[in-house]
């Protein structure tokens, strides 16, 4: 096989080890691959929170238009930043196995702790979903935001901008950052974004449909596919972003799939959670399901509440 995948990614170090991870899993296969680098608006605009920007395809809008266009057959995007709803003619056609989902505590203080009332605490996230769990859980906590790629972060954190850094454990691990993880946290309080820990292939219908296929064969892992599935369609019902404090996490177990979902409010004062079981094989109605819970529960007056702010 002598074809060749064009790759778009961004131009991070940890978009580009995802998309050369990727590259790989394509080149075992029996594919010649080439990487295409894309600036997106969430790597140019980096002096703002994500909720002040408008963050619908903040991080896949260039890459899409690429697809689009032809210019590149596939565009590597973690599954986290991925908008709930494609336009027409694009298509998520892979999730690569999920890497732990966790939220990790990054310090270079090894004695730091978010339970320590005794000091000011001042940690670092671009996260709505982080800064509004952290003030539910953790009031005492200042919080300050962290945009920039995990490097630009790194480097604020040792310039004193705030003593520790709330990030996915999936990107620490792969940039090779693990001596400054100083805890895992819990799924069950910092319940993770919607794919958060998986890579997403996107692709268009102007593709062939039998190399589609061929790129699925080699990269999708069909356990994490299910639980996204699920996941995602708790994101679309909810019509949650970057800027909305949603969470979902599923998990396989046979042939059930178990998910446990909610909204924040941005003031982290009010959580709605629920969870829900149920065959794999519904798993989008899965989550739509678990998402009309949580609208009934008082997630639908969050979700107002914070479109208007």
């Amino acid at each position: 096989m002598n074809e060749t995948i064009k790759i778009g990614t961004r131009g991070s170090k940890l978009a580009l080890w995802q998309a050369q991870y990727v590259a790989a899993l394509l080149q075992k296969g029996g594919f010649k691959t080439e990487l295409v680098t894309i600036e997106t608006k969430g790597d140019k605009i980096l002096n703002a929170p994500f909720a002040e920007i408008g963050t619908k395809g903040l991080f896949t809008e260039e890459l899409e238009y690429k697809l689009i266009a032809g210019e590149i057959d596939i565009a590597v995007h973690s599954a986290k930043d991925m908008q709930s709803e494609l336009q027409s003619g694009l298509n998520i056609i892979a999730f690569t196995k999920r890497e732990e989902a966790n939220d990790v505590l990054v310090s270079f203080d090894k004695n730091f702790s978010l339970a320590n009332k005794d000091a000011e605490l001042v940690v670092g996230t671009s996260s709505t979903r982080r800064r509004a769990t952290l003030m539910h859980c953790y009031p005492h906590v200042k919080i300050v935001d962290a945009r920039g790629n995990l490097q630009t972060r790194m480097k604020k954190m040792e310039d004193g901008k705030f003593q520790a850094m709330i990030l996915a454990y999936a990107g620490v691990h792969r940039m090779n950052y693990h001596e400054f993880i100083v805890s895992k946290l819990p799924l069950n309080i910092f319940t993770p974004a919607v794919g958060q820990g998986s890579i997403a292939i996107e692709s268009s219908d102007t593709v062939s449909s039998q190399k589609r296929e061929q790129i699925r064969k080699l990269i999708n892992d069909e356990e994490t596919e299910n639980c996204l599935l699920a996941e995602r369609a708790f994101l679309r019902t909810l019509q949650g972003g970057c800027s909305v404090p949603v969470f979902a996490l599923a998990r396989l177990e046979g042939n059930k799939i178990h998910i446990e979902g909610g909204i924040i409010s941005l003031d982290g004062k009010r959580v709605i959670r629920e969870k829900m079981t149920g065959e794999k094989s519904a798993a989008d109605n899965l989550g739509t399901i678990l998402a009309e819970k949580i609208f009934v529960s008082g997630g639908k007056e969050i979700l107002e509440d914070i479109k208007r702010n």
